[in-house]
């Protein structure tokens, strides 16, 4: 798997991460951003995004109730 170089702000709720291309291809592969049903949601998603079909959130926990 590969590993991140992970470094501390000075602010508490950031950090910045350092990821060369190798390790970024690894952990792509390990996450399936190449699988073709990844591809085809992104390709999808770029498309509603250009259609202005976009909507701004605070937090990932309301993509939940996206889905329901």
């Amino acid at each position: 798997m590969a590993t991140l170089t992970i470094l501390r702000q000075s602010n508490p709720r950031s950090m910045r991460i350092e990821i060369d291309l190798e390790q970024w291809e690894r952990l792509a592969d390990v996450f399936g951003f190449y699988q073709p049903s990844f591809l085809k949601t992104l390709r999808r998603s770029l498309k509603e995004s250009r259609r202005g079909r976009v909507r701004t959130i605070t937090s990932l926990r309301e993509l939940e109730s996206l889905d329901k």
